[in-house]
C-alpha cells in the first residue's frame, strides 16, 4: 500500500511516445493545446508552467507582488508556499488557521496587517474551500491582491463554481500525486488578461512574445527583454501527459470522493479520531485525507507501528514559522497551529485504493491507538 501515488496506463505512454518521435521536446503545439483544453474546462485564460510552485511565484509577481511587500499566508502549507514568495522577494507572513477546518484564521490574518501587506495567499487545503467568501471579502475591504494556492483542489467546486473559474486569478500543481499530473507541472488560471500576458513572458525569461513561437515550434532570435524573467515553462513531454489526465479527472474524483467518504463513515465509529469539517457534497473534491487525534503525544510511535502492519502515513505539514529560514520570534504566536499540528496524521488516499484497503488502514489505526499516547 502506499500514502499517495499517479495513476497511469497505456495512454499516457502513447502521448509520451508520439512526443518523443517528434523530436520536439520543449514546449510546443502539446503545451499549447493542453491550454486551450485547460481553457475550456476553467472557461477561463490558462497558462501552463513547470511547477505548481512556479506558477504561485509567477502569478504573485504578475499581480504586481514585489521585494519588501508583506503576504498573509497560513503558516500550515507545504514549504512550497512559502518558498513561492520569498522567491520574489516579498514577505511571507506566517498566519493562524482555523483549528476545526485547517483554513487560514481572517481574525488572525487580520490582526497581522500592516502598511507593508500587499497580498494574501489562503491554501486550500487537501480541496477544502471553506475560506473563500471571508478570505475575498478581506481581500476586497483591506485593498489586497488575493491569490489562492489551489495546489490540491483541482476539481473542487464551491457552491456550484467551478474553483478557477470566477474572477481573479489561482494556481494550481500538476505534480505525480495531485488530483491529475502531467509528471511535473503547475497552472495559472485567472480572469485578468495582464497576469497572464505578465506570466507568459515571464515564464520564458522574458522574453517578448517567445510563447506563441513555441506553440509554432519556432525560437525568437531577435527579441528584447523587459522585466526579470525564468525558465519556468512546461514541457511537450508533460503536457501530452497532462492533456490525458485530464480527460480522466471526472472519475478521479468521483473515486476521491467515494474513497473519503468510506473513511469517514468507518473513522466516526473511532472516538478518539476528530474528522475536520470538510465536505465533498460542498464540491470538495479530496486530495489528501487528514485525522486530528487531539492530545496525541508519540505521533511517530503510531506512524512506526502502522508501518509494520504495511499502513504508510505522512504528516501535512510541518508549520512553516518552525523553519528556521522563516521563524519570527517576534511574531505572535500562532495557537490553533501549534495545537493542531502534533495531532494531525495522514491517512492513504489515491484512486489506486480499495475499500478493502481503507477497511484495513482503519481497523490497524483503532488497533494500534494506544501507541499515539505513549
Amino acid at each position: 500500500m502506499r500514502l499517495s501515488q499517479p495513476v497511469l496506463d497505456r495512454k499516457e505512454l502513447k502521448a509520451v511516445r508520439r512526443v518523443l518521435k517528434s523530436e520536439f521536446l520543449g514546449m510546443g503545439k502539446e503545451v499549447s493545446e493542453f491550454e486551450a483544453l485547460l481553457s475550456d474546462y476553467f472557461s477561463n485564460q490558462v497558462l501552463c508552467v513547470n511547477t505548481g510552485t512556479s506558477a504561485l511565484q509567477l502569478a504573485l509577481s504578475a499581480a504586481g507582488v514585489g521585494a519588501g511587500d508583506e503576504v498573509l499566508v497560513p503558516s500550515l502549507t507545504y514549504v512550497a508556499t512559502y518558498q513561492a514568495i520569498s522567491a520574489i522577494g516579498a514577505i511571507p507572513v506566517s498566519c493562524d488557521v482555523q483549528i476545526n477546518d485547517l483554513q487560514i484564521d481572517i481574525v488572525d490574518a487580520g490582526n497581522r496587517l500592516t502598511s507593508k501587506t500587499r497580498a494574501v495567499v489562503p491554501v486550500y487545503f487537501s480541496g477544502a474551500t471553506t475560506c473563500l467568501e471571508r478570505v475575498e471579502k478581506f481581500s476586497f475591504e483591506n485593498g489586497l491582491i488575493n491569490i489562492p494556492d489551489a495546489a490540491h483542489a483541482l476539481g473542487s467546486m464551491n457552491e456550484g463554481k467551478l474553483i478557477g473559474s470566477g474572477q481573479g486569478t489561482n494556481v494550481f500543481s500538476l505534480d505525480g500525486i495531485k488530483n491529475i499530473t502531467s509528471g511535473e507541472g503547475g497552472l495559472i488560471v485567472s480572469s485578468d488578461p495582464e497576469v497572464i500576458q505578465n506570466a507568459k513572458d515571464a515564464r520564458l525569461l522574458g522574453v517578448i512574445g517567445d510563447s506563441s513561437r513555441r506553440a509554432s515550434r519556432e525560437r525568437s532570435w531577435d527579441f528584447d527583454v523587459r522585466d526579470q524573467g525564468w525558465r519556468f515553462h512546461m514541457s511537450d513531454v508533460f503536457a501530452a501527459i497532462g492533456k490525458v489526465q485530464l480527460s480522466k479527472l471526472e472519475n478521479f474524483a468521483r473515486i476521491r470522493k467515494a474513497h473519503f467518504s468510506y473513511y469517514s463513515e468507518l473513522l466516526a465509529e473511532i472516538p478518539e479520531v476528530t474528522l475536520f469539517d470538510w465536505d465533498i457534497n460542498d464540491g470538495m473534491v479530496p486530495h489528501v485525507f487528514v485525522i486530528r487525534i487531539p492530545g496525541m503525544t508519540s505521533r511517530e510511535s503510531l506512524r512506526s507501528k502502522l508501518l509494520a502492519e504495511n499502513i504508510p502515513t505522512g504528516i501535512h505539514y510541518k508549520p512553516n514559522h518552525l523553519l528556521s529560514f522563516y521563524k519570527n520570534l517576534d511574531a505572535a504566536p500562532l495557537v490553533a497551529t501549534d495545537q493542531v499540528f502534533p495531532e494531525i496524521l495522514t491517512l492513504p488516499l489515491h484512486t489506486k485504493l480499495t475499500k478493502s484497503q481503507i477497511s484495513d488502514v482503519t481497523m490497524k489505526l483503532r488497533k494500534n491507538l494506544a501507541h499515539a499516547f505513549e
